[in-house]
């Protein structure tokens, strides 16, 4: 859905909630405690933190009230529902991310409001499944701040790994991890790429030992000598690292190592759907809706 799509549609909290609730409940509304299709609804005024429409279970076991939201990670937001829209949309649509500071001024919030709504969004940006067919691997380097004239050069050990793989054709998944080492590269492709799938990576040792022991197939490429030979080549995932990379130093300029998962998720969450930038609104508020809150402790929390 177009940004001034949402604007359109979603521009006052009963919008949004008949938005959720016929994305909940296209059948009808049922309780969310007992699953009773024996429903009224209540109307009430406006207050603060509390929603305008409410349903009573009739039920003589239950009986309990719930909302739309309830259940979802909008319960008990302070956030109106329009802003939770707007914000949902304006993340899908950056091809580079949307920073807080940039959510802030669009919304009108702090900065501690939007920082705690992006990485909530984020959240929900989860992918599953197994890449299958040729699957490109490689891990870049993200260095704290990007290197230029008269700024000393970053070791690769202080800097932070991305593993990225890509099917041809199809899905990405870029995950943080600790090393370029075997015992850490290993448990990660093994998770995330099918061990029928023909692996194609460049010539380090750590791919030849890995495709020999978990993939059906093991291709490399010399980088020495060329960087596509053919259908040789791992030009797919290094045109992914280059989209992550522009994100990570135009638009948030700094990224915490705790929170790069988060951000790669997103990174490969928008570009799986690049093609379907219309349901992507759609899928993400089903996902915000049927996931767990992100708790603002927890994302505060020591490592």
């Amino acid at each position: 859905m177009k940004l001034i799509d949402v604007t359109r549609k979603f521009a006052t909290e009963d919008q949004c909630l008949d938005y959720i609730q016929t994305m909940r409940w296209p059948h009808g509304v049922g309780c969310v405690h007992c699953g009773s299709m024996a429903v009224s609804t209540i109307t009430r005024n406006a207050g603060k933190n509390k929603r305008t429409r409410i349903y009573q279970c009739l039920e003589k076991e239950c009986g309990k009230q719930f909302s739309a939201t309830s259940g979802t990670i909008f319960n008990d937001s302070h956030l109106p529902l329009t802003k939770w829209f707007l914000a949902i949309a304006l993340i899908c649509e950056a091809k580079k991310g949307m920073s807080a500071c940039q959510l802030q001024r669009h919304l009108g919030v702090n900065y501690r409001t939007a920082w705690y709504l992006a990485h909530r969004i984020r959240e929900a940006m989860q992918e599953g499944g197994l890449l299958t067919g040729v699957v490109e691997a490689d891990e870049t380097y993200l260095t704290p701040k990007k290197p230029r004239k008269g700024r000393p050069y970053v070791k690769k050990e202080q800097r932070d790994v991305v593993l990225g793989m890509i099917e041809r054709g199809g899905r990405l998944r870029l995950v943080p991890v600790a090393d370029s080492k075997i015992e850490i590269i290993e448990p990660v492709l093994e998770k995330h790429v099918s061990p029928d799938a023909t692996l194609q990576t460049d010539q380090h040792p750590t791919y030849a030992i890995i495709g020999q022991r978990k993939f059906a197939a093991h291709r490399t490429i010399n980088h020495q000598r060329s960087y596509a030979i053919g259908d040789l080549h791992t030009n797919t995932i290094e045109n992914a690292f280059s989209l992550l990379k522009r994100g990570v130093y135009g638009t948030f300029h700094k990224v915490s190592i705790k929170h790069l998962g988060r951000y790669c998720n997103e990174f490969s969450y928008r570009f799986n759907r690049r093609g379907e930038q219309l349901a992507m609104f759609s899928e993400t508020m089903k996902h915000l809706t049927r996931g767990k809150a992100l708790p603002y402790a927890k994302l505060t929390a020591k490592e």
